[in-house]
């Protein structure tokens, strides 16, 4: 039994027992052994059996029973659960499924674009981290990248235990920022990556929603538009290819070199640009697993809508929220990295602009960021330093989750108040103070009503920062660290980054764009 149970969740990362019909007990991918339950709460198992089968599902002490649907879908809750394990868990119906080394703990879901797809293979130190990554009691869940026009059931995925042979190709940040917890928390700890590198918002965010916002119809219009002329572009290369194979037999025929054959037309069902397309086949299949909360790493994909992204970004947080049942749970995202040429003179920027929309999401509870400011590489739109944006995650976490007290962000623009040629800017998250880093504070740029932005001077005085320059003498707005690779020099003594930020309110370059 035991034998049959293994090949079945290689084949297919489904536990399907050999000889079972459709109607017999099954688990999605993401119920099957080695997995981590959230401990705390009330935890939903679920599945598939015969309409009015009766199906028991064990853990312990813990049991509880429901029974299948006309739909043959079926779902229990079991808990609230300590800390602990492994544990075996049994799920009875006609048949019997037991899923081994169990473990409960805290469970965080990872989504995202390349930056958190990119792997540990990728870290820096990579060798050495992956040598040292003997963490059985964390375990990964690694959702395949895949899309769909409608919600789907199940992926083709399974829980592992971490070891150097599992956590090279799975993400960095996921990785760093559980390995962060697990060694605050002592706890197991559960990370299910999914995320698809080079993918907007909109594609992780369900056609409800989008469909429910006149703000959002531009996406949904341009993908119809996308999708419309995908007809007419197989028939051109049908007849492409019809002549591609005359050519090419005509040149097998005179010993020639074969013309190069023409490539297909992009299938728009598999483009992981579709609206909603990664909601519905790699969020769905996870709903509603429990979970402590999600951490995000994207927005480069949006960066030329960023204005859009003001209400898309929170509007995605809140869906995701709504479809799993849970509540607000903690919902943490690492801001734009500083990348591409720095420029000489102030001016507007799209990644700015994200960073902004991001920030103005913080207003949703148990939300919080993890900078990456000041660790970001002109040249590579892929920094390799995973490690602190995991730790400044983690940071976020444990004082947004688990309650502790310590510094998690670096200061965060307050108020403003103009005193004759200057303007004073005030702060959160001080913690202790405020720290220049470097010679003198920089990336800092100063306006009067004209709306033209020069460099100017600043200088920390207590818990504030003062701004001038002699090119402006009435200034009414200030800047800092605002472009796609800014200058970053003020910190907080917890070494955490200010947070790039403006005083004003002026039409940036992303307003309208659609």
């Amino acid at each position: 039994m035991r034998s049959r149970v293994v090949a079945g969740v290689l084949l297919s990362c489904v536990l399907v027992w050999s000889g079972a019909s459709y109607a017999e007990v099954k688990l999605p991918a993401v119920i099957s052994e080695n997995l981590v339950l959230q401990r705390g709460m009330k935890v939903p198992i679920w599945g598939t059996a015969d309409a009015g089968e009766e199906v028991t599902v064990t853990l312990g002490d813990q049991k509880a029973k429901a029974t299948a649907g006309q739909d043959q879908k079926w779902k229990v809750t079991i808990g609230p659960l300590e800390a602990g394990g492994p544990f075996t868990m049994t799920i009875a119906g006609k048949n019997s499924i037991e899923l081994k080394n169990v473990l409960v703990g805290e469970v965080w879901v990872g989504s995202g674009q390349s930056n958190m797809s990119f792997s540990v293979n990728g870290a820096i130190n990579a060798k050495d981290e992956i040598a040292a990554a003997e963490y059985p009691k964390i375990r990964l869940f690694n959702v395949p990248t895949t899309v769909a026009e409608t919600p789907q059931a199940d992926c083709n995925a399974k829980w592992v235990e971490c070891r150097p042979q599992t956590v090279g190709g799975f993400s960095a940040v996921a990785y760093f920022f559980g390995r962060e917890l697990y060694k605050t928390l002592n706890v197991p700890i559960g990370l299910i990556h999914t995320s698809w590198g080079g993918t907007p918002a909109e594609s992780w965010t369900s056609k409800p929603v989008l469909e429910a916002d006149p703000e959002f119809k531009p996406i949904l219009d341009g993908f119809a538009k996308k999708a419309a002329g995908y007809t007419k572009a197989k028939e051109n290369y049908a007849k492409q290819l019809e002549q591609w194979q005359a050519a090419a037999d005509k040149a097998k025929a005179e010993n020639k070199a074969a013309p190069k054959k023409p490539n297909p037309p992009p299938d728009p069902a598999r483009d992981p640009w579709m609206p909603s397309g990664l909601y519905n086949a790699m969020i769905a299949p996870l709903l509603p697993y429990g979970i402590q909360g999600a951490i995000w790493y994207q927005g480069e994909s949006n960066a030329g809508r960023s204005y859009q992204y003001r209400k898309l970004f929170p509007a995605m947080i809140q869906d995701w929220r709504k479809n799993w049942g849970q509540g607000d749970f903690p919902f943490i995202w690492v801001q734009l990295a500083n990348f591409m040429a720095r420029k000489p003179e102030p001016a507007g920027s799209g990644w700015a602009e994200l960073r902004e929309a991001q920030q103005m999401t913080l207003p949703l509870p148990k939300t919080g960021t993890g900078l990456a400011i000041d660790i970001g590489d002109a040249k590579d739109i892929h920094p390799k330093n995973k490690q602190e944006v995991g730790r400044r995650l983690a940071l976020s976490a444990l004082a947004i989750a688990y309650g502790k007290d310590i510094p998690y962000s670096g200061p965060l623009y307050d108020s403003k108040a103009v005193e004759g040629s200057a303007i004073r800017l005030k702060f959160k998250h001080v913690n202790g103070g405020l720290v220049c880093k470097g010679e003198k504070l920089a990336g800092f740029a100063i306006a009067g009503e004209d709306k033209k932005f020069v460099w100017a001077e600043a200088k920390i005085d207590g818990e504030t920062v003062v701004v001038s320059s002699p090119k402006v003498e009435k200034p009414v707005a200030v800047r800092y660290a605002w472009a796609d690779n800014p200058e970053v020099s003020l910190y907080n003594k917890a070494a955490l980054p200010a947070s790039p930020f403006r005083t004003d309110d002026w039409d940036g370059i992303t307003k309208g764009k659609q």
